[in-house]
């Protein structure tokens, strides 16, 4: 384990964040967590310390507010930590009508699940293109791949990430750093509780994976430099039904989907 690089993960409370910084730590990887909630951030610390010889560096911060952003970039820099991993798994959803949600909470998705992303990307590029190394992970969704009435926003920030992702992958290509998305489908997280989403029909249709599962797939996909990783058959097999079907019929076969859930 190289004492002076550092794997910074995002959203690591919980879900597959959690699962991602327990695969680094066995994996011998000294870590910057980051989440909003700085208990559940200590238990996984503990855990960690526990069962490995990581280093384990916690900065409890709200990146859905800007001021969150700069506030992890600045510890980050006062500490003189470097960090040759990222991991930007950080985001919400929010279930229901644009044009009856709450315009301060679709915001905050916004900053969190785009601006947060990109402004942590970019950071963490510059000492990674210096040093000719490093890996990038960025969360996604197969909802990145379709529009999606009834969760609009939320669609719309993963289709950001995935368009963003990809173009920077090619940028970078040749620098000995790699950019992977993660885009996985319906998982057993507290995401869809949280999104006011419950279990919609998307999971009879998409049996949903544990969030360790998801985490195993997109870790791998990150060492080996892999652009896209779509965990599941079936999730990669509904990633290809926009490219086949009229724009109309998928809109249509999102919103029938939310509005049953």
């Amino acid at each position: 384990m190289d004492s002076k690089t550092y794997t910074l993960i995002t959203g690591a409370s919980g879900g597959i964040g959690y699962d991602l910084a327990l695969l680094a730590a066995a994996d011998g990887r000294n870590l910057i967590l980051t989440a909003r909630s700085a208990g559940k951030l200590e238990h996984l610390a503990g855990l960690i310390r526990k069962d490995s010889k990581s280093e384990v560096i916690l900065i409890p911060v709200d990146l859905s507010e800007e001021t969150g952003v700069n506030k992890l970039i600045s510890e980050i820099n006062e500490k003189n930590l470097l960090i040759d991993t990222l991991v930007n798994n950080a985001g919400f959803g929010d279930f229901g009508d644009f044009g009856k949600a709450e315009l301060s909470k679709s915001m905050d998705m916004i900053r969190l699940n785009i601006s947060a992303l990109t402004q942590l990307t970019h950071f963490a590029l510059q000492s990674m293109l210096k040093a000719g190394r490093g890996r990038i992970l960025n969360v996604a969704s197969t909802a990145a791949f379709m529009p999606g009435p009834g969760m609009a926003v939320y669609y719309a920030s993963k289709a950001y990430v995935l368009s963003f992702s990809e173009a920077i992958t090619r940028e970078v290509k040749g620098s000995g750093v790699t950019i992977t998305t993660l885009c996985p489908g319906p998982t057993d997280t507290g995401f869809a509780v949280s999104a006011g989403l419950g279990k919609s029909l998307l999971h009879h249709f998409l049996p949903a994976a544990t969030s360790m599962q998801v985490a195993k797939a997109g870790y791998k996909a990150m060492k080996k430099g892999k652009a896209i990783e779509i965990p599941g058959f079936m999730n990669k097999f509904s990633t290809l039904t926009p490219r086949f079907s009229p724009r109309s019929l998928v809109r249509n076969m999102i919103y029938s989907i939310h509005k049953n859930h």
